[in-house]
């Protein structure tokens, strides 16, 4: 005999008994999905014998989705195999909102093949069929695979540790590994879609076999299925791709590939945001530094780099010796900080940087501005002490929190990841700075959460991610703690007893690559951005040649008192400027006539149609500096 902790409720219980039995026997018309046994996920097919804590899993829980969509991706797999037997199988992991799965096939899998997949997906999951877990030795899982002749699975199953568990699912005909848990049936999949087909790498590496890549995104009703394509309908429309080529803000070409040539209004705006960014460093005491674009490779094997990111990373060699191109920053301000005897008087010193790095990132991952290979980050580093740490942060995390708001961005996520099984540094480095972050979270009075032994190898940290108007998670700012390059690159400080010690050392960005952070706000604002992120701030538009002189001495002047404009004295009816000028986003219309020529006024609309009236040029002036200073996102006060 033993007890069962459940839903507010003790069971006695004799005997084995699955956790469905369970739930069967105790409640009425139960919808749930897994559980969670002691705090430890599981299948509803999980055995329990002994006394225990559940807490049972709604498909609704994020938990609950991840396991409709594990088990969705074999219901696909399923499917597939029934189409194109001879298709291999590669992964299939979950992703947010949705799953995709890496196939080898000789057919080409286009978007219009999808429907027929999705097709079959909704005639399986109809016969609502038991999905079996079983655990298997290494040994078994290789024959099942090879009987399968499912080369990939087989490559997997050969490099896991001999002491590792292997679970395989069965449903009819198909099997395939996974650590679960899944559904212990189908009843639960009714709502999903194929998405879309791109391409991959086995293990993404492009020196490897091509694959196809299906997406696909499963939910757990009808309406919510529904919302989500809705959103992504409005995100096609918001595409910042779109925009920028409508606003001529940006290209890519193929002789460049995953790199911007930024036109004059997204150079504007890029560097608007810069400029912002850098008043900010200068009002909180950062130097703003320069390092090269090109190192020695000594330089990179040194600080880890080479080993950790040589994929990433772009070589380039010149008499005889071998650099490559930055892929991050830390390393160079490294250099500068060792650039003379500090003191512990002297910190912390704050550097930063809008460093150009260069990633060579996989091509099939490349997408707009959002992912790209060479781009620009608003890069800082702070050393200082272990004592210094926690008002460092507290500061950081201000900063962040003022920036973020001041874009119109308030939903933030906050994640702190703490030490993985493999780092660098004491247990009581970690445990000192782990805290210190603790503390500073806890004491800037914000939500956040606990990703624990998710922190980087030479340090814990703090990740900032936005939510925009499409509850889409945009991860941007991180603040990292990192006690293993100083002493790598050989950067000390004299402590109060006169000792060389290494400072630690913090990596903080706030928009991450600007380039993405200008995707991000071109979506966010689907093209009509705050009046001082405008490339144009306004445009005069004259109703006949009769204005031609005023629109020009205006054009003048508003450009002397700092507001953006253009002017359009095309011979053209004065309807078709405006909705010309509407399309492209400009905020305010100046309409010039006759009557405005004669009482030094003009006739003001904006980009969304709204009629502002005739006013004074000096009081329209006056209008858009206040608006601007404020960083309103409204265009009438």
């Amino acid at each position: 005999m033993y007890k069962v902790k459940i839903e507010n409720k003790t069971i006695d219980i004799d005997g084995s008994i699955t956790v469905e039995q369970l739930i069967n026997d105790n409640f009425e018309k139960p919808l749930y999905v897994a559980a969670k046994l002691n705090d430890k996920l599981v299948d509803l097919s999980c055995s329990i014998t002994e006394d225990v804590k559940i807490d049972l899993i709604k498909p609704n829980d994020p938990d609950g989705l991840e396991i409709i969509r594990h088990t969705c991706a074999h219901l696909f797999g399923h499917a597939l195999k029934q189409i194109y037997p001879d298709a291999k199988m590669v992964i299939g992991p979950t992703i947010e909102n949705g799953f995709y799965y890496d196939i080898y096939s000789s057919d080409t899998i286009s978007e219009k093949e999808l429907k027929s997949i999705e097709t079959v997906m909704k005639k399986l999951s109809k016969k609502n069929y038991k999905i079996i877990r079983e655990v298997v030795s290494k040994e078994k899982a290789l024959d099942v695979f090879n009987n399968r002749n499912e080369d990939y699975k087989v490559k997997l199953i050969e490099e896991i540790p001999d002491d590792e568990i292997i679970a395989l699912y069965y449903h009819e005909e198909y099997t395939d590994m996974c650590r679960g848990p899944h559904l212990v049936s189908t009843k639960h999949l009714n709502y999903f879609k194929l998405m879309k087909v791109s391409g991959s790498y086995w293990k993404g590496d492009s020196k490897n076999t091509q694959l196809q890549r299906i997406y696909g995104t499963a939910w757990d009703t009808k309406e919510n299925l529904k919302n989500y394509l809705t959103r992504l309908e409005e995100a096609e429309k918001r595409d910042h791709r779109k925009i920028g080529q409508k606003l001529d803000m940006f290209h890519f070409q193929e002789e460049s590939p995953g790199m911007v040539f930024w036109h004059n209004n997204g150079w504007t705006l890029f560097n608007i945001i810069k400029d912002f960014i850098t008043e900010y460093l200068r009002d909180n005491d950062y130097k703003i530094i320069n390092t090269p674009q090109v190192l020695d490779k000594s330089l990179w094997k040194k600080s880890g780099h080479l080993d950790k990111f040589s994929d990433l990373i772009f070589g380039v060699s010149s008499e005889q010796k071998e650099y490559a191109i930055k892929p991050m920053s830390c390393p160079g301000h490294i250099q500068v900080y060792n650039q003379g005897l500090k003191s512990y008087r002297d910190l912390p010193i704050k550097f930063a940087e809008f460093g150009i790095v260069h990633r060579n990132e996989p091509s099939g991952t490349l997408h707009g501005l959002m992912r790209i290979r060479a781009f620009t980050q608003d890069d800082a580093h702070i050393f200082c002490t272990h004592n210094q740490i926690e008002d460092e942060i507290k500061k950081l995390i201000a900063n962040i929190y003022d920036i973020y708001k001041i874009f119109g961005f308030h939903d933030i996520k906050v994640e702190l990841s703490t030490r993985p099984e493999k780092r660098v540094g004491s247990d009581e480095i970690w445990d000192n700075s782990e805290n210190a972050l603790k503390t500073a979270l806890d004491a800037s009075n914000i939500n956040w959460t606990l990703n624990a032994g998710d922190g980087a190898f030479y340090g814990p940290k703090i990740d900032f991610s936005l939510k925009d108007s499409l509850d889409r998670v945009w991860q941007l700012g991180t603040i990292q703690l990192d006690f293993s390059m100083p002493t790598r690159l050989d950067a000390n400080y004299i402590d109060k007893d006169g000792d060389k010690v290494p400072p630690v050392m913090v990596h903080r960005a706030i928009l991450g690559s600007l380039e993405r952070f200008v995707g991000i706000l071109i979506e966010e604002y689907a093209g009509d951005l705050p009046l001082w992120l405008s490339p144009i701030q306004a445009s005069i538009l004259n109703i006949s040649n009769a204005q031609e002189g005023y629109c020009s001495d205006l054009y003048k002047k508003l450009n002397i008192n700092k507001i953006r404009t253009e002017v359009d004295l095309r011979n053209e009816k004065i309807s078709y400027k405006i909705r010309e000028h509407s399309m492209k986003r400009t905020p305010y219309l100046l309409i010039v006539g006759d009557k405005e020529v004669e009482n030094d006024e003009l006739s003001v609309r904006t980009r969304s149609g709204d009629d502002l009236g005739v006013m004074k040029v000096d009081k329209f002036i006056k209008m858009v500096e206040t608006l601007v200073n404020d960083k309103s996102i409204l265009l009438n006060k």
